[in-house]
């Protein structure tokens, strides 16, 4: 059954929209874990960002958290691939890769400069890897052409 709508038209400009007082929308369980892992995801570049250091949130005890040794132990080659620039506006230390299945904790080596850091690996279907500002920096990887990296999980 249809209703007839006529002066809804004229009742439309009356309509303000609500601003959300209640919680966020619920996050994925894959974005809520991510976050729970990054404390840095919470940092965003300012609006008047311009420079890969307006970009680049993360501090010098976060780089040199990253930039640490793997452990000794529990880490295993996931193999190479062709890295471009993730989105520099989101903070952190990551690799969306179609190397891994399921999120988790890794590192990313690059032969050029021999520099490696620990990154959040996050699972892709589509693409090439997209490596984030602040791993590429660490690991002195070009940001503008498409280095090769080696892929590591666990450690």
């Amino acid at each position: 059954m249809l209703l007839p709508l006529v002066g809804c038209a004229d009742m439309m400009g009356q309509i303000q929209p609500q601003q959300a007082t209640g919680p966020a929308a619920p996050q994925s369980e894959a974005a809520a874990a991510e976050a729970a892992a990054s404390p840095v995801l919470s940092r965003t570049p300012p609006p008047a960002a311009r420079t890969e250091e307006d970009f680049d949130t993360t501090t010098a005890e976060e780089r040199a958290d990253a930039a640490a040794a793997p452990a000794a132990s529990g880490e295993r080659s996931l193999g190479t691939t062709v890295v471009s620039l993730g989105d520099p506006a989101r903070p952190g230390f990551w690799i969306e890769t179609p190397l891994v299945d399921a999120p988790g904790k890794g590192r990313v080596v690059f032969p050029g400069s021999g520099k490696s850091a620990q990154v959040d690996l996050i699972p892709i279907s589509d693409g090439g890897s997209r490596l984030s500002l602040a791993a590429m920096r660490l690991i002195e990887a070009p940001l503008t052409d498409l280095p090769t990296v080696e892929v590591y999980a666990g450690g």
